[in-house]
């Protein structure tokens, strides 16, 4: 399935040496011809002999993947499974149960996308339905926009429209380029345990409109959560259209192989098949119990190499194709949040992680690879590019855009050698729905053994469990705030905050009545906004 040249002696990264760098080049490069895709990273910086000293660490990395996949307990903040591998391959699921549970859920998001799409199912003014609203925060978010920039082409299934943040200039733009055809937009939440703030807001916004124009909500709405959750219960005692489930084992930033994915997909007239195909396939291929002949093994040991271990330079994605234009958006959250902590699994202080930036190519030949070449050595780049162009954009001038398209990447990555900076390069035949879930299985593996070797748990989320918590006692001290300044009274930060009990939280209370007194909330203000102490608030 994979083949690489296996010389003796591997030659150090040496862009100078174009003999010795070819010959780096054709014993690392990995090749699966099924997929049509090549990895080659012989332009990082890792040894002859630090790929002999990460077999001993692999071969413990591989032996917990494969554990994580035959059901052990991955996320033990949560007591949690980490099975999103087994929703491109049901068969691997560690219980019977689960594995039907998983193939009954796909095909009955197959089956409602066609009855949507096919006019089966319609909206509740008896209509057709013309677009779909999601609603979703985070990979509920990112995961769909993936899918459909990547893969949806053009009048092939419904319309999509995002509410992924709770901007109300972002909900009011959105409504506003609906307008009436609002009457017939499917409206897909997703939320995993149902109680998360963000999507419960562009939820109950988008219900209001709808009942405003005279549609019945129940008869647009749709959930994906996990079973039983509240939003699941929600939705089952006003009888929505639909419920899927989210599965209690898969994390947010893993979930595009699950409805969160699918369902979309299925709405856009995606291939949902050759999707989780390709992550299959991938998946195979990254279980390979060999460091020089594993895909994900070879692009974690270079992220190590390339950061020390520590995180010490970024990676800055480059994909050569509109279609992945999101890809880096996507990957960071895929990266960041899955190795981005500060304690490892010994409860040491580490801080680790990898930043993860990028932009598309060559967008980026005009924006920042100045930089990358002259500037902070902090960096590497994973070019991503596909061979096969459209045909039906002819040779004009002389010149093809693809020609083009390949040149600034060549040249960029030459550029970047010559300049010693370090780069891999993902190659596609084919740009579709196979190897899009082919790629985002590769990286799911990549840092899955990367957070193996810095002894962290890549499945669990403590900053971000930590940054909601805190949102929530900041929209309870507003609520405490509001409560205080009803009775009329003018009173400094200062008062209020001792008022209150919570003297050490006067910054936050002036951040408060900032926004409040910006948008019309009865709050009047007296004194000068450049001297915080000076100001008197009051509710009119």
């Amino acid at each position: 399935m994979s083949t690489m040249s296996m010389a003796t002696t591997l030659p150090d990264l040496n862009a100078a040496d174009a003999a010795a760098q070819w010959q780096r080049f054709c014993e690392l490069l990995w090749h699966h011809e099924p997929l049509g895709l090549w990895l080659d990273v012989s332009r990082m910086a890792v040894s002859a002999q630090q790929f002999r000293d990460f077999e001993a660490p692999f071969a413990q990395a591989f032996q917990a993947m494969d554990a994580l996949e035959k059901g052990s307990i991955a996320n033990p903040d949560e007591g949690r499974q980490v099975g999103h591998y087994w929703l491109r391959n049901p068969e691997l699921a560690p219980e019977r149960a689960v594995g039907d549970h998983i193939s009954s859920e796909i095909r009955r998001l197959q089956s409602f996308g066609a009855d949507v799409l096919e006019g089966r199912i319609k909206a509740s003014n008896g209509e057709t339905f013309t677009d779909v609203v999601w609603v979703g925060i985070g990979g509920s978010g990112l995961g769909p926009l993936l899918m459909i920039r990547a893969l949806q082409e053009n009048r092939q299934g419904l319309p999509f429209h995002f509410i992924d943040n709770v901007d109300p200039a972002g909900m009011s733009r959105l409504y506003d380029a609906l307008g009436e055809r609002l009457r017939t937009s499917l409206v897909i939440v997703v939320s995993k345990s149902g109680g998360t703030p963000e999507p419960h807001i562009g939820m109950v916004q988008t219900r209001e409109r709808l009942e405003q124009l005279g549609c019945r909500w129940s008869q647009h709405a749709v959930a994906v959560t996990m079973q039983d959750s509240k939003l699941d219960q929600e939705a089952a005692a006003e009888g929505w259209l639909n419920r899927f489930d989210m599965f209690d084992w898969v994390g947010g930033r893993t979930s595009i192989t699950s409805a969160v994915g699918l369902l979309p997909a299925v709405l856009a007239g995606i291939d949902v098949d050759a999707f989780l195909r390709g992550a299959a396939v991938m998946d195979a291929a990254t279980r390979r119990p060999s460091l020089r002949e594993n895909p994900a093994a070879l692009m974690a040991t270079s992220w190590y190499v390339a950061g020390e271990g520590k995180g010490k330079r970024d990676m800055v994605v480059l994909p050569y194709r509109d279609r992945l234009e999101v890809f880096s958006r996507y990957l960071q959250q895929l990266v960041m949040e899955s190795l981005g902590k500060r304690l490892d699994r010994q409860g040491r202080v580490v801080h680790q992680g990898i930043a993860v930036y990028g932009n598309k190519g060559s967008t980026d030949q005009h924006a920042y690879v100045q930089q990358l070449r002259d500037g902070v050595d902090n960096f590497f780049v994973t070019f991503i590019e596909v061979l096969e162009d459209p045909t039906d954009i002819p040779v004009l001038e002389d010149s093809l855009p693809g020609d083009f398209l390949d040149g600034f990447l060549q040249g960029t990555r030459a550029a970047l050698s010559e300049g010693g900076r370090q780069s891999m390069t993902l190659t596609l035949r084919q740009f579709n729905a196979t190897t899009l879930g082919a790629l985002i299985a590769l990286f799911e593996r990549a840092v899955g053994f990367y957070g193996e070797l810095v002894d962290i748990n890549a499945y669990h989320q403590p900053g971000v469990e930590a940054g909601k918590k805190a949102a929530a006692a900041i929209l309870e001290l507003q609520k405490k705030v509001e409560q205080l300044l009803a009775d009329g009274q003018t009173r400094s930060v200062k008062q209020i905050s001792e008022t209150l009990g919570d003297p050490a939280h006067q910054e936050a209370v002036f951040f408060i009545l900032r926004h409040l007194s910006g948008n019309e909330r009865g709050v009047k203000v007296t004194g000068n906004w450049a001297d915080p102490t000076s100001l008197q608030f009051s509710k009119v």
